[in-house]
């Protein structure tokens, strides 16, 4: 069953000669690879940290919003975790969000 997701991805351009195009790109393709469809992709800039894990003080922030079952979400994951160039990534079921939401105004 297909649900919708919103996924942020925060990238590690520290010392990366690759533009942020070319990682989102490549994201992008792994998403649809695994049977993803994008809907929307906001690139949100680059944040500093409020302290330095690992030694990366700032990450580039990119906000996927997909629509995809929860074999091709795992795929992903796990393509991502691989990836150097990815530093975190948090994953949210939109429907679940917007019921908070409602249950808020109520």
């Amino acid at each position: 069953m297909k649900r919708k997701y919103e996924a942020m991805i925060v990238l590690d351009m520290k010392g990366k000669e690759e533009t942020v195009e070319q990682l989102v790109t490549g994201i992008s393709r792994d998403f649809e690879k695994s049977g993803a469809k994008l809907e929307q992709i906001d690139h949100l800039g680059k944040r500093q940290f409020p302290f330095s894990p690992r030694h990366v003080t700032s990450g580039y922030f990119v906000n996927f919003q997909i629509e995809a079952d929860g074999a091709a979400l795992d795929s992903v994951r796990g393509k991502l975790v691989l990836n150097e160039n990815v530093y975190q990534q948090y994953y949210q079921r939109i429907d679940i969000k917007e019921k908070g939401k409602a249950k808020a105004k109520a």
